[in-house]
């Protein structure tokens, strides 16, 4: 009998699942839940209680497969109602909501009031769950339906209060930032606007980059050269692009050795341009250590929004500054490799390259 028991503890010690619970891993609540023989309680990953002998333990799929078991609710980390995360979540994407529905973005003591949280509170939760400010994200918000109301409008001043903006020079004084170019150059396809790029050589094969008047604004790697030209001119249709500039060859040079050694860093300006939610997604991804991986549900679940997997997938599909924004650091949630935009085999390189240099 002792053996089968040992035997027992060695299999659950070898399961990853255990790691999480000897962790606490609040992230891991909701894909699995464990139960304890001798207590006859299930719970949560997460769960703060004593970790049991792990012969004891046997893990589930789901409440209701625990639940069948014959396992009753652990009455400290409640299995069976939302957790803390999922309520603030909850909390969170309401007050998303709020912001993109007002016409004037609310203000914190509006939108804390509305939460049932003191506004220091509702900051502090705001920004864990999604990596931005109230401000912050009612700004990316604007910036989406500036994106979107200069291309059906014929006034850029209509666009700009259609948007939310309650004064011209309000969004003047931050268009650069949104956009990367003058107003009317964006609604016109980037007309006026000056890109300098360059396509360099990297271990990876072709890399290029480009940079508008804000910073780095791509950086693409293919097979092709002339099929990394033709995407950056379908991206600026209307752009002034400037190729084999003398000046911007230090700019290529400082992404092509961020991408040989990624524990350089890159200190460089960028130009990010993405929806409100794409937005939030990619400054998730910037807080993913190299050398470390999330899956897209963690990623979901880290910017408030647990049920858009897919949406956060996407969002890594959209993004167009490779490395800069490490989307090749998302895997599946069984850690296997899935779909990159530049390739999975640059995928699986740049994460054995991290893992070599921080060994």
């Amino acid at each position: 009998m002792t053996i089968i028991a040992l035997d027992a503890a060695s299999l659950i010690e070898d399961d990853p699942r255990w790691q999480a619970v000897m962790t606490r891993d609040r992230t891991a609540d909701g894909t699995f839940c464990y139960s304890v023989q001798t207590t006859g309680v299930y719970c949560r990953p997460g769960c703060a209680a004593r970790l049991p002998n792990p012969k004891n333990v046997r893990f589930h799929k789901s409440i209701a497969d625990a639940e069948a078991a014959g396992f009753r609710p652990c009455r400290r980390c409640k299995p069976d109602e939302r957790s803390p995360d999922q309520q603030r979540a909850t909390l969170v994407a309401n007050a998303c909501r709020k912001i993109e529905a007002a016409e004037n973005a609310p203000n914190l003591t509006e939108l804390a009031h509305a939460s049932g949280l003191s506004p220091h509170h509702f900051h502090r939760v705001f920004r864990a769950v999604t990596g931005l400010t109230p401000r912050g994200y009612a700004t990316a918000h604007r910036a989406r339906r500036i994106r979107d109301s200069l291309t059906q409008t014929e006034r850029v001043t209509d666009a700009i209060y259609d948007a939310g903006f309650g004064a011209a020079s309000r969004f003047y004084e931050c268009a650069d930032a949104i956009l990367g170019m003058k107003p009317a150059s964006y609604r016109n396809g980037g007309s006026d606007a000056v890109i300098r790029f360059a396509i360099g050589e990297c271990s990876l094969g072709p890399i290029l980059v480009a940079a508008s008047e804000t910073g780095v604004c791509a950086i693409l790697m293919g097979d092709d050269p002339d099929a990394l030209a033709r995407d950056l001119q379908d991206r600026f249709p209307r752009a002034t692009l400037v190729g084999a500039d003398p000046d911007f060859e230090t700019v290529v040079a400082k992404v092509i050795g961020f991408v040989e050694a990624p524990r350089l860093g890159l200190d460089l300006p960028l130009d990010v341009r993405g929806t409100a939610f794409q937005q939030r997604v990619w400054q998730a991804l910037t807080r993913l250590p190299a050398g470390s991986t999330a899956s897209y549900a963690e990623i979901a679940r880290a910017i408030g929004a647990p049920e858009a997997v897919r949406a956060v997938a996407r969002a890594c599909g959209a993004n167009a500054l490779a490395v800069a924004i490490p989307c090749h650091r998302v895997v599946r949630n069984d850690g296997a490799l899935s779909g990159y935009r530049w390739g999975v085999e640059r995928k699986r390189a740049l994460l054995d390259r991290e893992a070599e240099q921080l060994a």
